[in-house]
């Protein structure tokens, strides 16, 4: 199994950050506007349109308030396996550190997953840097 991590740099409070990330059915809004789409609830999972056509259906496993966690796991025909966390972690007095962890299978989709993490972790950091005045 391929197992990808990003530690993520935000230019915004923890807190600003970790309501993004937990807010599940807004990420199109809040965490990753222009990577993703749109997004709609289904109960305990969302539909999520990436910029690139890709459509996924994510179900949320755990939102952990206290450690600042959520997990999602991708329930796809594509991929034998996704589980995916995120991570909000204080890096001094205004800045995050988001760490982002993805297991996937088979192994052959970790190149695509990737580079579609570092396009994510680009939008995140551009729409959740102007949260800070």
């Amino acid at each position: 199994m391929a197992s990808i991590h990003k530690n993520i740099s935000i230019d915004a409070h923890p807190n600003d950050v970790w309501a993004a990330v937990r807010d599940f059915g807004a990420v199109h809004r809040r965490l990753a506007p222009g990577f993703v789409l749109d997004a709609q609830l289904d109960h305990d999972a969302r539909i999520v349109t990436f910029a690139n056509g890709t459509i996924a259906r994510e179900l949320l496993v755990d939102c952990d308030e206290t450690r600042r966690r959520l997990v999602y796991a991708v329930i796809s025909e594509r991929v034998k396996q996704h589980s995916a966390s995120v991570q909000v972690i204080p890096d001094g007095d205004a800045r995050t550190r988001l760490v982002w962890i993805v297991d996937v299978l088979p192994n052959e989709i970790a190149p695509y997953i990737d580079a579609q993490m570092d396009q994510a972790a680009l939008a995140m950091q551009k729409a959740l840097g102007r949260m800070i005045a």
